[in-house]
């Protein structure tokens, strides 16, 4: 048997106030905003947009700003490249890379057959001078009592010059292999030509060393007190950096730090393969904490000023590798522009492109607007 269902005077009093009372609701609050999407994904439809502040985009004379991805390297000017000057095999290895050595401090010892053959000639040498000295003063007391020519004395006086520059030029022979003429010996001893940090390394120990030829140095010592920051500049970008101009760092290693410089060379000769050019910035290290090859990014301002679009950075949301704003296209439609960035100055981020114009009006919070959105579609 089936029960008929009777509406009860009260409950239909009750279901009548409900309705009135959501009809009558005009509060935005209590209506939570609804957006609709459209067939375009990237506009967006809302039902109260006056939840959402909206800002104008500017344009304002500004500085360019360039980045460019960098290495940290030593002065040039401040390097010293330690070779030996006679070849052997190395017997004692005193230091190693990344060593800090003051001005003489010995590097290494090489026994070198170069060196013994150097002090033999100087010995010889000085035999030579003093055996010419001796018949020089012969000659002289034989001519004094006439018993010898004038063209004999000459001769005599011809030989001990002779004998006199080949002992010099032993002597330099020597001090040039690294030894010292009063210590006879076969060691050379390689000492720091400055002081500074040991940046390169191509010896061991017990290594045979070769002399003046197309090896490497043995070391590459280097004072870390000031160092460059070199970047790569695209060939499309040069015309945004100019000698002169103020530059900052940062360093992986240091995300909270900025190091401010300027440009002090730009290089003539592009890359072949980047098809870039080499920007210079000097920057001081007196604490040592900007290490060479430590990566680097640089960032240029120029010194003219040039009209530029800015918005607030909250304008700009992040997302899938892109930046994106939100523009306001009509009454209750809102559209998703992706837009590229120059740079920021203080609160304001730079625009570069012409997907935006001047006095559009934007979203001024885009990452609270599309969480809004993405709730709403939930």
């Amino acid at each position: 048997m089936t029960r008929e269902f009777r509406w009860s005077p009260a409950l239909i009093a009750m279901v009548s106030l409900l309705a009135a009372a959501v009809a009558c609701s005009g509060d935005p609050k209590a209506a939570p905003t609804k957006s609709e999407t459209t067939i375009d994904p990237n506009l967006f439809q809302i039902d109260h947009p006056e939840l959402f502040k909206v800002v104008k985009v500017e344009t304002q004379s500004l500085p360019s700003i360039l980045n460019a991805n960098g290495i940290v390297t030593p002065d040039v000017n401040r390097t010293i490249h330690v070779t030996s000057q006679g070849s052997g095999r190395v017997v004692d290895l005193r230091v190693k890379l990344g060593d800090f050595v003051e001005k003489g401090q010995a590097l290494l010892s090489i026994y070198s057959s170069d060196l013994a053959g150097a002090f033999s000639d100087y010995q010889k040498a000085q035999a030579d001078e003093r055996l010419s000295q001796k018949a020089l003063d012969r000659a002289q007391s034989l001519y004094s009592h006439g018993a010898l020519a004038q063209k004999d004395l000459e001769v005599a006086q011809d030989a001990e010059d002779k004998a006199k520059v080949d002992v010099q030029t032993a002597e330099q022979h020597v001090r040039l292999l690294g030894g010292d003429p009063a210590h006879p010996g076969s060691l050379i001893e390689l000492r720091a030509p400055v002081a500074g940090t040991i940046v390169e390394q191509n010896v061991s120990g017990y290594e045979g060393v070769k002399s003046l030829d197309n090896s490497p140095a043995l070391f590459t010592v280097a004072d870390l007190s000031q160092v460059w920051v070199v970047c790569d500049v695209y060939e499309n970008d040069l015309s945004e950096v100019h000698l002169g101009d103020a530059a900052e760092v940062r360093l992986s290693a240091y995300p909270g730090r900025v190091y401010r410089g300027s440009v002090a060379d730009i290089s003539r000769v592009l890359d072949p393969n980047l098809r870039s050019a080499k920007v210079r910035i000097v920057l001081p290290n007196p604490d040592g904490t900007l290490r060479p090859n430590m990566y680097a990014v640089g960032t240029f301002r120029s010194s003219q000023l040039r009209p530029q679009l800015v918005v607030p950075s909250t304008a700009v949301m992040r997302l899938q590798d892109k930046d994106w704003v939100f523009r306001k296209e009509g009454q209750n439609q809102f559209r998703k522009i992706e837009v590229h960035s120059s740079g920021t100055s203080g609160a304001l981020l730079e625009l570069k492109d012409g997907t935006v114009k001047a006095g559009d009006e934007i979203v001024a919070n885009a990452l609270e607007f599309s969480t809004a959105m993405a709730e709403n579609k939930e």
